[in-house]
């Protein structure tokens, strides 16, 4: 029936039931298209007439009649040396021109940028993107061939090791910081769009949109980055100091069946002195020392300290800084400020150096509560 069929004119035409067929070749018995037969080409469509081997016209969207060798029945009588099939083959390629949205690309492997605050960084990304034809004669030249019907799944691949390629360099000529990637990705995604379009005009393909849905980073410059954040939020350490002394103190005086009397009269006190202190430079105490080894014991020669007074007040070694004086209720609110524990360094009036709180027998009591230091993690 084919053979009795290829022996009318053709009405050659194209209505494409699929979405990922790009080329679609006419099927026509012996590639024998006879001549006078009518092309119909349809918007989002053009036409490749290739005649005897040769690609002879490119048709946009319309109605024509095509002319070769090849007559009705004749064609097929003269060719029966060549068991009755007529040597002059003529073919008609369609050619989708409307865009494929449907591409998908990722970084399997990470990119490494240099970046100014973070210096080598490993980035990986994903997206989306579209491609279309706008050079049919081309793509036949150069990725159709004689495929009957070629999909978008056979260039996919191709397009998107291409995609990954130029990903690094388009993002290190750029030079965006890491921290700025979101606000400018539909920037970096319009130049990877003219990258790309530009590498595959040879193939008669273009990338009219490429979209950069997410990057990221490792989890430890994440890391990182939220650690510079919650610093940025702190500011100034003393004000962070003095808000968490005023949080102990509002949690203190909701929880009064627990202590919280006297924790939330011994944190106010503490405010209070520390305030003290700064307006006026109160009472001065010996300069903190670096981590240094236990103190020699002074030379018979030294100087006999005067009498401890009937209130010690005590200085505290907080984050570098000296802080005090404080009396014995107001040591029991530094603790629970989390500025006293067992290794803080202390000092009063009779003491040679600064000691460490647990080695001072007075401090026993208030930090009974108070856990050892953490052992080394491994």
């Amino acid at each position: 029936m084919d053979r009795i069929r290829g022996e009318f004119i053709d009405i050659i035409e194209w209505t494409d039931d699929g979405r990922d067929t790009i080329v679609w070749r006419f099927p026509r018995h012996g590639n024998e298209i006879k001549m006078g037969a009518r092309l119909v080409v349809r918007e989002s469509q053009v036409a490749v007439f290739v005649n005897e081997g040769r690609l002879a016209d490119v048709y946009q969207p319309g109605t024509y009649t095509l002319s070769t060798r090849n007559m009705p029945v004749l064609s097929t009588l003269k060719g029966w040396k060549h068991g009755f099939e007529s040597p002059f083959k003529a073919e008609v390629y369609f050619v989708t021109t409307r865009q494929f949205t449907d591409f998908k690309w990722g970084t399997q492997n990470p990119v490494i940028l240099r970046d100014a605050e973070f210096g080598m960084v490993r980035v990986r990304a994903f997206g989306t993107f579209a491609a279309k034809v706008v050079d049919a004669a081309a793509l036949l030249r150069e990725l159709v061939g004689t495929d009957p019907q070629f999909r978008t799944e056979e260039v996919a691949e191709h397009l998107r090791q291409l995609t990954v390629s130029k990903l690094g360099s388009v993002l290190g000529a750029a030079g965006v910081p890491l921290l700025d990637l979101a606000a400018r990705q539909d920037g970096i995604g319009r130049q990877l769009a003219e990258a790309l379009t530009l590498e595959l005009a040879s193939t008669g393909i273009a990338i009219p949109r490429f979209s950069i849905e997410n990057i990221s980073v490792p989890p430890e410059v994440e890391a990182a980055i939220d650690t510079r954040s919650r610093m940025a939020v702190t500011g100034n350490l003393d004000d962070y100091a003095k808000l968490q002394a005023a949080d102990a103190t509002t949690i203190a005086a909701a929880n009064p069946g627990t202590g919280g009397d006297a924790v939330g009269l011994g944190v106010g006190m503490a405010l209070g002195q520390r305030i003290a202190q700064s307006a006026s430079g109160a009472a001065t105490a010996p300069p903190v020392p670096a981590a240094q080894p236990a103190p020699a014991p002074a030379p018979a020669s030294a100087v006999v300290p005067p009498p401890l007074p009937t209130a010690p007040r005590w200085f505290l070694a907080v984050g570098g800084q000296q802080q005090g004086p404080y009396d014995a209720s107001a040591l029991a609110g530094q603790v629970a400020a989390g500025n006293l524990n067992r290794t803080t360094l202390v000092w009063r009036s009779g003491q040679a150096a600064w000691q460490p709180a647990d080695q001072i027998p007075e401090l026993a009591s208030l930090l009974a509560d108070v856990p050892p230091p953490l052992p080394p993690q491994g």
